[in-house]
């Protein structure tokens, strides 16, 4: 049972109450309708079990804590569950939830094309053919991602060719009304070349075509890739904590 201020149902209501935030556009699909809650300046949603996470929140994390924690309290959300939750600090989670892993992140997004960059024009959209390939160079280069072919979040894949081999991909996540660039990694013997760049900025010139945001996901720790996001114009940030309940 939600406990708030205001109970909310539906997208639009929700949108409103978070005043159309970039985040909030991204995480509520135009598929489903959430319920959600606003309480003590925080606006936080349910969401149904196909679209990942359990839930999610904008705004002062305290608030959104006390309302997520009574949830896992009634057994409204359980182990196994994901929250993305405002930046909080480790203490304040575990003074609320049993937490198996916690991640601090960065929603960062653009409204602008990217400066031009040496390599571009080398970025492809891949097809199912190019599975194996894709699977090969993840588990080469970023084995700890969530983007793998085969996963229905995924609308495309696109890479970078050197000959035969894909040296570079990344994944076409996007959802709700932004578009959304995940699993972005170059083959380990290729990086420094500006590959990174070149497929980061042809994804999201492609992906502006199509939505008026384009947004990524960042970790903290990741200093060179956030370095590098913003000279491409990320410059929107909202920090983020992830949750996943033990």
């Amino acid at each position: 049972m939600i406990t708030a201020d205001q109970v909310l149902v539906g997208r639009d209501a929700l949108l409103a109450a978070a005043g159309h935030h970039p985040y909030a556009r991204h995480a509520l699909w135009r598929e489903h309708e959430p319920q959600g809650w606003r309480r003590d300046g925080a606006v936080g949603w349910l969401l149904p079990p196909e679209q990942g996470p359990a839930g999610g929140a904008l705004g002062p994390a305290g608030a959104a804590l006390e309302v997520f924690g009574d949830l896992v309290a009634d057994g409204t959300l359980h182990a196994g569950q994901w929250l993305h939750l405002p930046r909080t600090s480790a203490d304040e989670v575990a003074g609320r939830f049993s937490v198996a892993r916690l991640d601090e992140w960065d929603f960062l997004w653009t409204t602008t094309a990217p400066p031009p960059q040496d390599g571009e024009e080398r970025v492809v959209r891949l097809t199912e053919a190019d599975h194996p390939a894709l699977d090969a160079l993840i588990e080469g280069s970023f084995p700890t991602t969530t983007s793998r072919p085969g996963d229905p979040r995924i609308v495309d894949w696109y890479g970078i060719r050197d000959g035969d081999r894909l040296v570079a991909c990344g994944a076409d996540r996007s959802r709700g009304d932004v578009g959304f660039l995940a699993g972005l990694t170059v083959a380990p013997d290729q990086r420094g070349g500006g590959l990174g760049a070149a497929l980061t900025a042809g994804m999201t010139r492609t992906l502006l075509g199509r939505y008026d945001h384009v947004a990524l996901g960042v970790y903290t720790d990741n200093v060179g890739a956030i370095r590098l996001y913003h000279r491409l114009g990320y410059t929107g940030t909202e920090p983020r904590t992830s949750v996943h309940l033990g």
